[in-house]
């Protein structure tokens, strides 16, 4: 991978980071995983926020490329995007194994050891 997919490919993560960073969008995002094709009125409904909150979490989602939407007129039909959190969730595993196999600090209590 180039350096410049590289960024890219960080900058979409942060972005996915940054749309999962709010309650209710993990609501939202819990809700559409049990119930996939869930119409944007049922989510207000389940996640009990004004329809003009939810329709900008959910604009959020949709931009990150968390979700789609579906336009079946006068409604809009949600899902999770497949594979979407999968560069995400790579991520965290690869640091998650970094932290766990790594001792760069030494404590106090370790030197004296």
């Amino acid at each position: 991978m180039t350096v410049l997919q590289q960024d890219l490919e960080d900058m979409r993560m942060a972005a996915i980071a940054k749309a999962l960073g709010h309650p209710a969008r993990l609501r939202i995002l819990r809700l559409l995983a049990r119930t996939p094709g869930c119409i944007g009125g049922d989510i207000v409904e389940a996640v009990g926020l004004a329809q003009s909150t939810v329709s900008e979490h959910l604009r959020i989602l949709k931009e990150a490329g968390v979700i789609e939407g579906q336009i079946d007129p006068p409604r809009v039909c949600y899902s999770l995007s497949p594979g979407a959190l999968q560069p995400l969730s790579t991520l965290i595993e690869a640091l998650d194994v970094i932290r766990s196999e790594t001792d760069c600090c030494v404590t106090p209590a370790k030197a004296q050891g």
